[in-house]
């Protein structure tokens, strides 16, 4: 399944403090119909967050306050979070092991590759939908037993 108009727009969110990040992917993102907001530290992800279903994060390792991990924990706490992507100049494989053990979707390396990218957001949207449309069928099924 794609993200498509009929299943709502998909919505990602880039938080770095770097312009060049949101510019790479504003430029990837842009050629379909997928929107991207944009944060430069984490408290102004979370206000975005509270204000709009974003389904797919793109973080950058290295924030100012904080880091990825902070964000990780942060949308862990939303009732839908999205799938979040780490992003970094140094996507060693000790950055790999420790994003994907403790939960994260992906880690994506810069300069930014447009089809990672956008491989990258599609399974992650995918993972996201799954998931909604799973809790989504759970509750059906609770308030049908009750």
């Amino acid at each position: 399944m794609q993200p498509t108009k009929s299943a709502g727009l998909l919505k990602i969110l880039s938080v770095s403090p770097l312009q060049n990040d949101h510019a790479s992917l504003q430029s990837i993102v842009g050629r379909f119909t997928w929107l991207l907001l944009k944060a430069d530290s984490f408290p102004a992800a979370l206000a975005i967050l509270g204000q709009h279903d974003i389904s797919v994060v793109l973080c950058e390792r290295d924030l100012m306050p904080g880091r990825w991990a902070d964000v990780l924990n942060g949308l862990n706490h939303l009732p839908h979070p999205p799938s979040l992507i780490v992003t970094s100049r140094l996507a060693d494989d000790q950055l790999w092991a420790e994003a994907l053990n403790l939960g994260t979707w992906d880690v994506l390396a810069k300069p930014f590759e447009h089809r990672e990218v956008v491989r990258s957001v599609k399974s992650a949207w995918q993972h996201w939908h799954n998931q909604t449309e799973m809790a989504a069928r759970c509750s059906t099924v609770m308030r049908a037993a009750s």
